[in-house]
């Protein structure tokens, strides 16, 4: 999972009846589901499940508590409603809620079929949502609406205690004028029903589905199939917008992921939200196996939107390399409702946002300046985490506090060890091998449908490595001790040095510049606030309101759209701000004037480590 913090109709036969069956006839377990998209009642839909026949008196229905890759406890069934359970002859059979998630229905071996309504989750999002509480991620979440139907399967889609590991057949009934766009195969050829077949229920939930108004284009990268859907509720972006640099960026991480290459279809789900009405407000990605789920603003400039769109698919794309092809017990069999969770977060997402950066590099989508600044960035948003926790111990326990309240770190600390890794590995291997080396050699090892016990993994990459990584291992991950970073860039001739970094006019971290008048709309700059130059330039000054900046009116409505479009603003471009002040009007024109602040950098000035920094950057 990547987050950015910016602050069935109902199958066409029944199963029959099985009472007259003889003791000699044997039922396949399985389960049918049937998602009906074409009645929406009250923003929600009706499902309905079809289990084949059990043996015991009493089951239990879950829908999930938590999803692999979101790391948090979200509680789907707080969107489901009116759950019943029916015997052959639909009369309804004693159900009794267990918790917020789970009802156990007895006379179970009488049961022939289990419905319920699906609320989504995108229009009741506050914008407070995080890795441990409030809000669901939105990309891990439901949409449902005429135009857009976003099913994460997870939130649709329940369980029963005794078909957990037993195929699943759904069947989505749908307008004919929407595409449901998923890495799975449709089995039925009509333009109104989808099937889809899984080989277990945590198979189906990793295969997200959403329905739109077609806009997606497929592509190949070598023997890979690429599918891009895009749903822009105003038609603002088209797929043809970013579909080029999407495949570019792609081929560019085939390229440099060589001979790993676990799946054959990859499916990218982009849905970008209407921050004018109640919708999506959780903005990233969630990782699956051969797919994954993106949510943006969709008043994000093109160009912002291109560079996101690099940094968040890119993660997302890494992890057919972990968790899909080197992964843990606990993912492989993993408990929706009373999940215990790997010690190895640091590999999981820590190497998966190395790769999504070292790539970039490799493949000179980005400088090596700019890998450096990135690598920079994430040692100062480390160090205000709490570095002394073991990351195994906070990985384990990444459900509860106080360890959920460190989950961020992954994406800083726990790309900073796959980095220092890759580089204990280089200067051992006289820069012939990395971590990729390791991920490809731990993929041999075990693969997608075999999981390590989580305390042997350590064990096993040293067997691949060598005895330096061990004490690394064991001092820096698993050990309280936080990373001397310097050590490890001077093994490839890499310094610590300073730099400028722009800021924004309108903010300087969470503290803004600028207000709102709610009664009358208005933009308005501060009073008695120390402002940057960037107003003193143009002659801006304290308690002006802001009417225009080239040539587009500004006010509550739409103040993110500016503050949105301020991010991509270049130093001395060109400006026209127009402005009232003592209830005049005037137009101000000049240049931009952006603010400055000092920050931690790198830069390589050991010319005799250059092939081990050539091998790290560019092997």
């Amino acid at each position: 999972m990547k987050k950015i913090i910016y602050t069935l109709a109902f199958a066409s036969v029944l199963l029959s009846c099985k009472t007259a069956q003889t003791s000699s006839t044997t039922v396949n377990p399985e389960v049918n589901v049937s998602i009906d998209l074409n009645n929406i009642k009250d923003d929600k839909v009706m499902v309905t499940l079809l289990p084949t026949p059990t043996n015991l008196d009493m089951v239990t229905f879950s829908i999930p508590k938590t999803v692999p890759g979101t790391y948090s406890t979200d509680n789907y069934g707080k969107y489901i409603e009116n759950v019943k359970a029916f015997d052959a002859k639909g009369n309804e059979l004693v159900l009794t809620k267990i918790d917020e998630n789970s009802w156990k229905i007895t006379n179970a071996k009488k049961l022939q079929k289990v419905t319920y309504w699906v609320n989504d989750t995108f229009d009741t999002e506050t914008g407070g949502g995080d890795f441990g509480g409030g809000d669901v991620f939105s990309p891990a979440g439901t949409n449902i609406s005429p135009e857009n139907f976003m099913l994460n399967t997870h939130g649709f889609v329940g369980y029963f205690s005794d078909k957990l590991e037993v195929p699943y057949t759904t069947t989505i009934s749908h307008a004919a004028t929407l595409f449901g766009a998923t890495s799975m195969t449709d089995t039925d050829a009509s333009n109104t029903q989808d099937v889809f077949k899984s080989y277990r229920y945590a198979d189906l939930v990793e295969h997200p589905i959403m329905y739109s108004k077609p806009d997606y284009t497929t592509f190949k990268v070598d023997d890979m199939e690429i599918l891009i859907s895009l749903y822009s509720p105003n038609g603002t972006y088209k797929v043809a917008d970013i579909a080029p640099a999407m495949e570019n960026m792609m081929r560019a991480q085939k390229k440099f992921l060589g001979a790993i290459n676990s799946t054959k279809k990859y499916a990218v789900l982009l849905y970008l939200s209407d921050m004018k009405k109640a919708d999506a407000k959780g903005f990233g990605a969630l990782e699956h196996p051969t797919s994954t789920t993106v949510v943006m603003p969709e008043m994000m400039p093109k160009e912002a939107m291109a560079e996101q769109l690099k940094d968040v698919v890119s993660h997302e794309f890494f992890h057919i390399v972990t968790p899909l092809g080197v992964h843990s017990k606990e993912i492989q069999y993993f408990d929706f409702n009373a999940p215990k969770m790997s010690k190895h977060l640091w590999m999981y997402e820590g190497v998966t946002e190395y790769f999504a950066n070292l790539f970039q590099v490799n493949q000179g989508l980005i400088s090596e300046e700019d890998f450096y600044n990135r690598m920079s960035d994430k040692i100062s948003q480390a160090a205000a985490m709490n570095d002394t926790i073991p990351f195994t111990t906070m990985s384990a326990n990444v459900l509860d506090k106080p360890y959920k309240d460190q989950y961020l770190n992954v994406y800083q600390k726990g790309a900073l060890i796959g980095m220092c890794l890759d580089i204990i590995i280089r200067e051992n291997s006289n820069g012939e091998r990395g971590i990729l080396d390791l991920m490809q050699k731990l993929t041999n090892e075990y693969g997608v449908t075999k999981p390590f016990n989580d305390d042997e993994l350590f064990d096993k990459i040293v067997s691949f490595t060598y005895p330096e990584v061990k004490t690394f291992l064991e001092t820096y991950v698993s050990g309280p001790t936080p990373i001397p970073y310097d050590k490890y860039f001077a093994k490839v001739g890499v310094t610590q040095s300073k730099r400028k970094i722009p800021g924004n006019v309108f903010l300087k971290g969470q503290v803004p510049y600028i207000t709102v008048n709610q009664e009358t709309k208005e933009i308005m700059v501060l009073p008695e606030i120390e402002l940057p130059a960037f107003y003193a330039v143009l002659g801006i000054k304290n308690g002006d309101i802001l009417k225009s900046v080239n040539g587009t009116n500004y006010n509550l409505d739409n103040i993110y759209d500016l503050i949105m479009l301020s991010q991509n603003w270049k130093e001395n471009e060109a400006i026209s701000v127009k402005i009232k002040r003592d209830g005049k009007e005037s137009e101000l024109k000049g240049t931009i004037n952006l603010p400055y602040d000092e920050a931690e950098g790198l830069q390589a000035t050991d010319a005799s480590k250059s092939a081990i920094k050539n091998a790290w950057l560019k092997g």
